[in-house]
């Protein structure tokens, strides 16, 4: 496959970010997008350089151009687009949460399974070659035993109450939309959880607006998550480790990380820095970063995978799992 061809399905903000990055990943072409309106497929295609523009979904699956398709619609409606998808004979990469719960999402890759198709979640921090690089260095021993974690996310939401991010019937919760990353962070540098516990508020319509979570993992290590749709947030992660520290400005959208080495010092409960290390991905960042998740899933299909060794099912399927337990905790319900 020397040009695969990628169909955008739905046109909302988070559609033209990935068109965009889409657009400097060597070998991976915009076929097509498809949305509810004619008009909005048009001018989405217009802006960026799409081949054809489809008033329908069916219509965009069904465009023999189309190899892959990136699922960019509310997490209650990626279990349906799937199957559209998949029926059709097409690869899927699916907007992160995959579902909006583990059924649905096990019902996804059921169905991936059983058409002979490609699917990933797109957790493009997954992907991203700073994230990569540090789990590297931090699973190798090199930068000490991790210890305490803190990753926190957040950014107001400005929309009325009928917007997508405060419905419940569209799986609207900071959780699904923020706490994803974290919860990723934390299980990418720490390990298969062992439990969480979280805390959070509701709106008045019974969704998750803030969420704290505390977290345990292999080796005694804890972590501790916040993901909010009502503040700003710093973006920041740290890890401390038995040997130094590791501190992101933006674990989100990282250009680097930093470890800073300690050592005793002089007297009591005194220690001293070394020097910071700079640490940057063996890959360059494409983009925003969604292209590195793009060109992850072009490797994918050239080499005839099913999965990605970096997104692979069961650690989508493990963070899902997380997120149903803790929306049970905080009493969250999309039923």
């Amino acid at each position: 496959m020397e040009s695969i061809g990628w169909g955008i399905l739905a046109t909302g903000k988070i559609a033209h970010e990935f068109a965009r990055d889409l657009a400097l990943v060597p070998g991976a072409r915009l076929a097509a997008v498809g949305s509810r309106r004619p008009e909005s497929a048009r001018a989405f295609a217009d802006q960026h350089g799409a081949a054809a523009a489809y008033g329908s979904y069916a219509e965009l699956v069904a465009d023999p151009t189309v190899d892959v398709v990136y699922i960019a619609t509310p997490h209650a409606l990626h279990l349906d687009n799937a199957r559209l998808c998949f029926e059709a004979g097409k690869h899927v990469l699916c907007e992160k949460p995959l579902a909006l719960d583990t059924a649905a999402a096990a019902e996804m890759g059921r169905l991936a399974g059983e058409h002979d198709r490609f699917l990933m979640e797109a957790m493009w921090m997954a992907c991203h070659p700073v994230i990569r690089e540090l789990r590297e260095r931090l699973g190798s021993g090199e930068l000490g035993a991790p210890r305490q974690l803190h990753a926190e996310l957040g950014s107001r939401v400005d929309a009325g109450p009928d917007d997508r991010m405060f419905d419940p019937a569209l799986g609207a919760s900071a959780l699904l939309d923020i706490g994803i990353y974290p919860l990723t962070f934390a299980q990418l540098m720490l390990g298969p959880v062992e439990r969480l516990t979280a805390t959070a508020d509701l709106s008045d319509r019974g969704i998750d607006l803030d969420i704290a979570i505390a977290g345990r993992y292999p080796g005694g290590a804890l972590a501790t998550m916040t993901a909010s749709i009502t503040s700003y947030s710093s973006r920041r992660a740290e890890i401390g480790t038995s040997t130094g520290r590791i501190d992101l400005d933006d674990f989100h959208h990282p250009a680097k990380a930093v470890f800073t080495p300690y050592a005793e010092g002089e007297g009591s409960w005194v220690v001293e820095p070394g020097e910071p290390v700079e640490i940057l991905g063996a890959e360059p960042i494409i983009g925003q970063g969604y292209g590195n998740e793009i060109a992850e899933v072009g490797r994918c299909l050239r080499e005839g995978l099913r999965e990605s060794p970096l997104v692979p099912h069961e650690q989508t399927l493990a963070l899902m799992r997380q997120m149903d337990e803790l929306r049970a905790q905080v009493g969250v319900s999309f039923s």
